[in-house]
């Protein structure tokens, strides 16, 4: 393929250093790309796009006689995805994608279409709120499914953040970060116990750490079939507590329908995890807690950039990890609170 035959997107981050640039390393992935497709007896034909951002270089490559695959090449600190991939599609493949060819030691991943996304979808006709709810809750069934995959995932690369050492993990984000003024540091250095008593309390209410997508928006999701949903891009994942996934569906949801909808989609969500003796009212108390640990997640996320990128553009890297880290101090928003009386999860608080 030569590169003429190329669209090179780098949407607003003009300047960001990827391996993309690099000719051998270029000419290896597109070398890659080809023979994965000849193992499968396929070929590509036509023009290739290529989307280059600071986590991330992604190929569109259309195919003679089917739909385009894609190739996705990781930093190191997100190389974990390919393997994970190819591991989820074993053990969930209903929820996933299945790769066309993986190679871990690399982070590289092929990938087949898988559909059309849901934002587009979102952006194409009204779509009901019900819709988030039927999704969320084939997410978490997936997440209950991967529980005692957990050490699993660990052991292929994904991050481990547990929620016993998300105080250990904030320590660290906190010290690492140069972007936080002395006032902003010494605000995360105040809520600290308060962070040891979420934690606590979290644990305790007996959920396992599972995998966590921490990025679960409408463009990081294929509309599979009426009802279905199929998931991906795990380059942000970590092991960590299920219920911090919430946190970016909820506020992307409560963007576009208000926040009246989303007690609805947080029962949702909770209903593969209910039994066990827990009650309604302890897992909303623990959506509650697990909002605010979310950003722990996110903040980990803007660390996963190709090397030299990180200061490239002004909403990566270390900016964007500090004003995750300051989401910790915000109180999340009334619909999360536990209701006063009721233990059911089909209520409304």
């Amino acid at each position: 393929m030569h590169e003429s035959s190329m669209r090179v997107d780098r949407g607003q981050y003009r300047n960001a250093v990827t391996p993309w640039e690099q000719e051998a390393w270029r000419g290896a992935a597109v070398a890659w790309v080809e023979d994965a497709l000849a193992a499968h007896g396929l070929r590509a034909t036509g023009r290739w796009t290529v989307r280059l951002r600071p986590w991330s270089v992604l190929l569109r490559v259309p195919v003679e006689g089917r739909d385009a695959v894609w190739f996705k090449a990781n930093p190191p600190a997100s190389a974990f995805e390919s393997a994970l991939g190819a591991g989820l599609a074993r053990w969930v493949p209903e929820h996933v994608l299945e790769p066309l060819a993986v190679d871990a030691g690399r982070g590289w991943s092929l990938l087949p279409d898988g559909g059309e996304l849901f934002r587009n979808v979102l952006e194409r006709a009204a779509v009901e709120p019900r819709t988030w709810e039927e999704m969320l809750r084939q997410y978490a069934s997936m997440q209950r499914a991967l529980v005692p995959r957990a050490r699993e995932m660990e052991e292929l690369g994904v991050p481990s953040a547990r929620t016993a050492a998300l105080p250990e993990l904030f320590d660290r984000l906190v010290a690492e970060n140069t972007a936080l003024r002395s006032d902003e540091r010494r605000r995360l250095e105040d809520l600290r116990p308060m962070l040891l008593d979420w934690c606590a309390e979290l644990a305790a209410v007996g959920i396992a750490d599972t995998l966590d997508h921490s990025d679960l928006h409408d463009a990081q999701l294929f509309v599979a079939g009426p009802g279905r949903f199929t998931f991906f891009d795990w380059g942000d994942a970590a092991v960590s507590h299920p219920f911090c996934s919430l946190l970016v569906p909820a506020l992307r949801a409560g963007g576009r329908y208000g926040p009246q909808v989303l007690p609805r989609l947080r029962d949702a969500y909770l209903e593969p995890w209910t039994g066990a003796g827990r009650s309604g009212a302890a897992l909303r108390r623990a959506v509650r807690l697990a909002w605010r640990l979310g950003a722990l997640g996110r903040a980990c996320s803007w660390g996963r950039l190709f090397p030299g990128a990180d200061g490239v553009p002004d909403t990566a890297g270390a900016t964007e990890r500090a004003r995750w880290l300051l989401e910790l101090c915000v109180d999340p928003p009334g619909w999360t609170a536990v209701p006063r009386t009721g233990a059911t999860l089909s209520g409304t608080s």
